[in-house]
């Protein structure tokens, strides 16, 4: 009765309450409620989500270090009691020693989206429901620089009141920046909120990245695997493909490179020609992949599987051959000793028939004794010793996390064989980096130290890091890859997918992840473990190694002593001759 009242007097009387309201508030006996923001920074490899509440004591300084040609990422974080609108974030030039600068264009600013996921990543005994940050929404164009007006936006943002949100902020450290530290701010604002200015100190170190990276990776074609979901959505009627593929193909193969992820090539540059002389590679076709080499800083090209291109070599062994010397020759043309050149043989071979088939053709192509690797996604110890084992007909091992023989892998290095590693779905509970989002995000920086200690130089990953086509939207739908039953499938949110779709943004092509920054810092953390050793200070690198990881199976989930062993190398790459600490490649 009383509440009606009430209500009934303020409708009745609206005027007369805001003339009332008015005068309290010139008078200063009532103030609006005034919003409390709480603005954070973090720069270790640490995930915050929705729901999550301010670390205290909580960072208010950004302070980053770096070699030159490398990138360094740091995250700011919002959380507010009331509603904030139209936040927005301002770089300013970060001024060093002799006057140099690096300029607001060498920044990238990005929005975390948040997907909500509910259901935990299989045998993700740790997992809690809420909304994760994964996907990275761009303010500018990557390719054009202009400025994005899509269904995602990064700037400005309104921020919702007792929610966090973050923002990921690229540097990159031009390779001709003077070393020293240098020195700008961030400015951030809102409506109704005072500006607040946030220090930013970068450590630029007197050494460079080569352009081209140590460890290998192969993820596949982010491009390529694109066509498949659009393919779908189009036969749904739901949504075109992309008009220029090409275009599309170029700007994924710039991001994936910008991450120190090999760019994969088109693959009809890839296709032998066959006349009455044998076959060869198109002189064309060199000129692309030398180009395609030097422009996206390449150090393996996957080449077509003869399997079902040739005559099975149990019947003639010349067909194959006459094919393998055509890559040959077409290796020694494009003349870049660097790149390795590898067959795709088999995928997980888990039965006689596939043993015995990668001894077939395996054995036969190394026979040929050519420049062309054979790799086997299989570990180095035999899964059934019924089935044989694989010896000789392998090139680039490529075992799973927690199925690596340790072993059996340095007997088949001391032969000069080649190990890489992959992680893909939670197979047992041994410990091992699974790389899914509901997973913390130091999973995809320690793979790199644990490589490094037991001579792994590739990783493998499945998917193209586009793997989106068992869900509608991978922006909102996280459980990218669904094995199983049909009526109760498996949950694993993010498999095969590093990547999201840039059209919501804007443009055609891809946005990067949370995940694929954390990944590109442990590829550059493995630069400076290979600096190290080229400089002949393995053994040092390799204790602070071992104090990050003491086994196989077990690493520290601090994400701080990462940084600080990161430190501690950049410390003792400074004492290496320049020849070591500055060359290209």
């Amino acid at each position: 009765m009383h509440t009606r009242r009430v209500c009934s007097f303020v409708v009745n009387r609206w005027p007369t309450c805001m003339l009332i309201l008015s005068s309290l508030v010139w008078i200063g006996m009532w103030k609006p409620v005034v919003a409390e923001v709480t603005v954070w920074v973090e720069t270790a490899t640490r995930r915050f989500c929705r729901e999550d509440m301010p670390p205290r004591p909580a960072m208010q300084a950004i302070e980053v270090a770096a070699a030159r040609n490398e990138w360094v990422g740091f995250q700011i974080f919002f959380r507010s009691s009331q509603p904030v609108p139209q936040i927005q974030i301002d770089t300013t030039a970060l001024k060093g020693p002799q006057n140099a600068t690096i300029s607001p264009s060498n920044f990238r600013v990005y929005r975390e989206h948040q997907i909500h996921i509910v259901h935990g990543t299989y045998r993700n005994e740790a997992f809690r429901p809420g909304w994760y940050p994964d996907p990275l929404i761009p303010t500018r164009n990557p390719i054009t620089e202009v400025s994005l007006h899509g269904k995602y936006q990064a700037l400005p943002f309104d921020l919702p009141a007792e929610e966090t949100h973050g923002f990921y902020i690229d540097i990159f450290v031009p390779p001709e920046t003077p070393p020293g530290k240098y020195a700008g701010r961030i400015t951030v604002r809102g409506n109704a909120v005072s500006a607040s200015e946030i220090p930013v100190t970068l450590e630029v170190w007197d050494f460079t990245l080569p352009s081209t990276p140590s460890l290998v990776t192969a993820f596949g074609s982010p491009s390529q695997r694109m066509r498949s979901y659009y393919v779908k959505r189009a036969t749904s009627g739901k949504e075109s493909p992309p008009e220029n593929w090409e275009e599309v193909d170029k700007q994924c193969a710039a991001l994936v490179s910008e991450h120190r992820i090999n760019a994969y090539p088109p693959s009809d540059w890839l296709v032998l020609r066959r006349d009455d002389s044998g076959y060869t590679l198109p002189q064309e076709s060199i000129a692309k992949l030398r180009s395609w080499i030097d422009r996206y800083h390449v150090n393996a090209i996957q080449i077509p599987s003869p399997v079902g291109r040739v005559t099975d070599p149990g019947q003639s062994p010349d067909d194959l051959h006459a094919w393998l010397a055509a890559w040959d020759k077409a290796i020694a043309e494009i003349a870049r000793p660097h790149v390795i050149f590898y067959i795709y043989l088999k995928d997980e071979p888990n039965d006689p028939e596939a043993y015995e088939f990668v001894r077939h053709w395996g054995k036969s192509i190394r026979a040929a004794q050519t420049k062309v690797k054979v790799l086997v996604v299989e570990q180095t110890v035999t899964q059934n010793p019924a089935w044989g084992d694989l010896y000789g007909a392998v090139d680039i091992w490529c075992s799973l996390f927690p199925l690596y023989d340790e072993p059996t892998a340095k007997q088949r290095q001391a032969l000069g064989e080649i190990m890489w590693a992959y992680t893909a779905l939670c197979q047992g509970k041994r410990i091992s980096p699974w790389w899914h989002i509901d997973y913390p995000l130091l999973h995809y920086r320690v793979p790199s130290w644990i490589s490094w200690r037991f001579g792994i130089t590739g990783l493998l990953y499945w998917g193209g890091m586009s793997y989106w086509d068992q869900v509608e939207d991978p922006w909102t739908d996280a459980n990218t890859y669904r094995p199983g039953p049909a009526d109760r499938p498996l949950t694993f949110n993010g498999e095969g997918t590093l990547v999201y779709p840039a059209r919501p943004c804007g443009y055609e092509g891809i946005v990067p992840s949370l995940r694929l920054k954390a990944l590109r810092d442990s590829i550059e953390d493995y630069e400076y473990l290979e600096m190290l050793r080229r400089g002949d200070r393995a053994d040092d690198a390799q204790r602070l190694v071992l104090s990050l990881t003491p086994s196989w199976f077990e690493w520290s989930d601090n994400p701080e002593d990462y940084e600080e062993a990161r430190r501690k190398l950049a410390e003792l790459i400074l004492t290496l001759p320049p020849e070591i600490r500055n060359a290209a490649k």
